[in-house]
């Protein structure tokens, strides 16, 4: 397996679906703490995420949570390494987490059109990683997993000075020429991977990251 490509599996609920995403080759896991599926409770995560070995980095989902929410999250949740702010959290906001927590951030923009790239300039300076993910349609009710893929052109060639991570639609079959398309070192994943809403699946985990990483 290259070294050179990070696989995060996000949305995990089941204790099964660490060691499944590990043994795949994942280096990343997602855990989301938001009103949305696959959303975990503190005492789950807190259970999953201390039996994560070290080296793997585990990442907390919010969405447009509060000081108070997230006081809560890492209290009860130790043994986190990256907050992933997926809302509408302006640029300041995400400075205010990165000082208030002293974790690193990851920002996540929703992307549609060239117009929706602009807003990452704003998020550069401030954000440790970005997350370009597909944006939303206009009626729909989650902010992300909803998996839909955005035109993977619009990043072509593109880089910025931070480290970034594609999601959206993203799955075993067509991860390969996403990775090939954009030149993406970070590939996020979770409705592609499962079998059922909010159900991970270990072979299509593996199916995923093995075609990530060959």
């Amino acid at each position: 397996m290259p070294e050179n490509v990070n696989v995060k599996i996000c949305g995990l609920t089941d204790p099964a679906d660490v060691p499944a995403a590990l043994l795949a080759g994942a280096r990343t896991l997602g855990f989301v703490f938001s009103k949305i599926p696959r959303h975990l409770s503190l005492e789950a995560a807190a259970h999953m995420t201390e039996a994560v070995p070290d080296g793997i980095c585990k990442v907390a989902l919010t969405v447009n949570a509060d000081d108070a929410a997230l006081d809560a999250l890492l209290a009860a949740v130790p043994f986190l390494d990256m907050l992933q702010l997926h809302g509408s959290e302006s640029p300041a906001r995400v400075a205010e987490v990165k000082a208030r927590y002293g974790l690193p951030v990851m920002k996540a923009v929703g992307v549609a059109d060239r117009d929706d790239l602009a807003l990452l300039n704003d998020y550069v300076t401030v954000a440790d990683q970005l997350l370009l993910d597909a944006k939303p349609p206009k009626d729909a009710v989650l902010p992300g997993g909803n998996g839909l893929a955005f035109d993977w052109r619009l990043i072509a060639g593109r880089r910025w000075p931070k480290p970034w991570m594609l999601a959206g639609g993203l799955n075993a079959e067509n991860v390969g020429e996403a990775i090939a398309l954009t030149g993406a070192r970070q590939v996020d994943v979770s409705s592609g991977v499962e079998s059922a809403p909010g159900m991970k699946d270990a072979e299509r985990i593996r199916a995923f990251c093995e075609a990530a990483l060959k």
